[in-house]
């Protein structure tokens, strides 16, 4: 079984949606509120885990404000609080 099967077996996500995913976003402005919440909207039905208006709001200000790293293991911290 390969990683990419691990992952998906333990994430229920399939590993061509989150590729099409990080694609669209690769050239993304993330200082644009609307495409940062566009963006937590996507991951957000990718992963199954709905992000409440009141969380989206502090994600959306920490990523446009600048003021966490953009890496996947932080933003994914983020929503698991």
């Amino acid at each position: 079984m390969s990683l990419f099967d691990n992952i998906e077996k333990k994430t229920n996500v399939k590993m061509d949606d989150v590729f099409k995913l990080a694609d669209s976003v690769k050239d993304a402005n993330f200082k644009d509120e609307q495409t940062v919440r566009n963006l937590i909207k996507q991951v957000s039905m990718l992963a199954g885990k709905p992000v409440n208006k009141e969380k989206e709001d502090k994600i959306v200000k920490a990523i446009v404000e600048n003021n966490m790293p953009m890496d996947l293991n932080t933003i994914g911290k983020m929503f698991k609080k």
